[in-house]
């Protein structure tokens, strides 16, 4: 929203509350955003309930690599391992073969094996429905201090797994917040994630987490961002500035581009 659309009650709440005034914007331009990328991209649609486990694993073997390898690497581990408590018997150096081509082979392998120990022994098996009954905090009280369990993780497991209105903040999402000006541009993931946990509307989560994915991967790239082809570009910070800078180039070199 620029400051010549706003009311006067946002003019008098900007001159007497700035931070106020300030996380209120930002919530509107949210709101926006998941409007124009559901326009844009259409509306997902949430798959339905799976294994919390499951989708724990794969999400620990996500983590530094795509989706292509992240389901190779699970798929030969669930080849190799049928059960869970297989894996969790299993010589690290095994499991690491077994998902090699998700890359940190080695430190995945063990962190895999310790989680699901530790809820062996701990849980009383392998099942995580619980886990489905808890918000983000109460479940990283029970899970973060296991290694490669963080908040980026059980947001995944609590939005994919568990349908929880939780927004999980990846590279593309990271990226993009910040280049729309939504988070500072120095906010770390964690950071960026409790800030956007206030801004994004009830129940728009999945629909907002899921277009921006689409929106990293074909539009707003980490290098050569498609801003033209953009929905989101009239409130794009990323984008004003590109062109604020185009304009200034231009102006001190008026002969550049003849």
């Amino acid at each position: 929203m620029s400051r010549e659309t706003r009311t006067d009650a946002q003019l008098t709440l900007q001159r007497e509350n700035p931070a106020e005034a300030d996380f209120q914007e930002k919530r509107q331009r949210t709101a926006w955003y998941v409007r124009k990328l559901e326009e844009h991209f259409g509306e997902p649609v949430w798959k339905g309930r799976r294994s919390p486990v499951d989708s724990l694993i794969k999400t620990v073997l996500s983590q530094s690599t795509n989706d292509r390898n992240r389901d190779r690497a699970y798929d030969e581990l669930r080849r190799r391992f049928p059960t869970w408590a297989e894996v969790a018997a299993a010589d690290p150096q095994d499991i690491a073969e077994a998902i090699r081509v998700a890359g940190l082979a080695n430190q995945k392998s063990v962190r895999i094996r310790d989680i699901l120990r530790w809820l062996a022994q701990h849980n009383g098996g392998f099942e995580l429905d619980n886990l489905c009954e808890m918000d983000i905090q109460q479940a990283l009280e029970w899970l973060g201090h296991l290694k490669g369990i963080g908040v980026k993780t059980l947001a995944v497991v609590l939005m994919f797994a568990c349908g929880r209105d939780v927004f999980p903040v990846d590279t593309h999402v990271h990226r993009i917040v910040r280049r729309l000006g939504l988070v500072p541009e120095n906010a770390d993931p964690v950071k960026t994630f409790w800030q956007m946990a206030k801004l994004v509307p009830p129940g728009k989560s999945y629909s907002f987490h899921m277009n921006l994915l689409k929106l990293g991967r074909t539009i707003c790239k980490a290098r050569n961002p498609d801003c033209q082809a953009c929905p989101l570009r009239q409130n794009c910070q990323y984008f004003a500035q590109s062109a604020a800078a185009l304009r200034q180039d231009k102006i001190s070199q008026p002969g550049k581009n003849t």
